[in-house]
């Protein structure tokens, strides 16, 4: 062999060698290839607040399920339809992903102009899972117990303050059922976000708020906020002093909030099934169900955390809130 030629045959080597390392198994398995670049989970909703905790609670162990890196980002706008509406028309390649909440199946019904449709402009990927919501007010709010509260609200309607994170979040349909509950109509104050309006529920610049346990029960158990109900059948577990709104005399007052990934109509079926895996993965991660008892939830079954499952339940939710917002009368603008 002419010396000339080695270099040449050691680099031919080393590049089959990087191709086959960057392929996984060689690119015959499900998805071989993918991911070999970042993917980025988009948050429609500010850092810190319920979404986005849940969404960093499982980025990590995902990515490496997948073998890839995943990086969050947050963007805030209009009840999180900016954030779908951009991942709805982003390249269906499974490197974008959208981590929703209950108000995805609440546009349709809210939103008059709304630029894209869930079941039509979306692939499902999985539900993560479904989280209470508790009703609490700032820490030296007169009401001592949901009795109290809902006569306090019914005296003082004109004057009480609620805080959500804009129309069509879960705090905003949490607050809307609440005031129906309560035959009131109280102001609302809509923000950027549960972070910065439960961060004004703290300092007393607000009264009273729906919430995530995965947001309010550090804030809670510390004696940050004054807590009232939580909104399920069954009193959570690490917040056991809380009476359910049905104990407390409001059994109407009943709602929850599920999480589910979602990727561009048109992403091919086995990087979706990629990501589905790496998802179930994630949710068995025992890290993972330990941080989410901390914040009152769990994750989903692993029979939930498929493409059928979580599609199915969007098109229960999509017209069971569909009614619901149309009884109440409310629009987004």
């Amino acid at each position: 062999m002419r010396p000339s030629t080695v270099p040449r045959l050691i680099a031919a080597f080393t590049a089959v060698s990087l191709v086959a390392a960057c392929s996984g198994d060689g690119g015959a398995g499900e998805g071989g290839g993918y991911p070999d670049q970042n993917i980025t989970i988009v948050v429609p909703f500010s850092a810190g607040g319920p979404t986005d905790t849940v969404t960093r609670m499982i980025a990590d162990p995902m990515a490496k399920a997948l073998g890839g890196r995943i990086v969050v980002q947050n963007v805030e706008g209009a009840g999180g339809t900016v954030a779908a509406g951009q991942v709805a028309t982003a390249q269906p390649d499974g490197y974008t992903v959208l981590m929703h909440h209950i108000g995805m199946s609440t546009a349709p019904a809210l939103y008059k102009d709304l630029p894209y449709q869930p079941l039509a402009d979306f692939a499902t990927i999985g539900l993560v899972t479904e989280v209470p919501m508790t009703v609490v007010a700032r820490p030296d709010f007169a009401p001592a117990t949901f009795a109290d509260l809902t006569a306090y609200l019914k005296a003082n309607a004109g004057t009480v303050t609620l805080a959500n994170a804009g129309i069509g979040a879960a705090s905003h349909l949490c607050g809307l059922l609440l005031q129906s509950a309560a035959g009131v109509k109280l102001q609302e104050v809509p923000y950027q976000g549960t972070g910065p309006a439960l961060t004004d529920l703290v300092g007393g610049q607000v009264d009273v708020m729906c919430d995530q346990t995965t947001n309010t029960t550090g804030q809670i158990t510390a004696g940050k906020v004054k807590a009232y109900a939580v909104t399920t059948p069954e009193r959570v577990k690490n917040l056991p002093d809380l009476p359910t709104t049905t104990e407390a005399g409001m059994p109407q007052l009943q709602v929850s909030v599920w999480h589910g990934l979602y990727v561009p109509a048109g992403t091919p079926d086995e990087v979706v099934r990629k990501l589905s895996g790496a998802l179930t993965t994630a949710l068995a991660d025992p890290a993972v169900v330990e941080q989410m008892a901390k914040l009152g939830t769990a994750p989903v079954p692993a029979a939930d955390a498929t493409p059928e499952a979580h599609r199915a339940h969007l098109q229960e939710q999509i017209a069971t809130w569909g009614k619901v917002i149309a009884d109440a009368g409310v629009k987004a603008s």
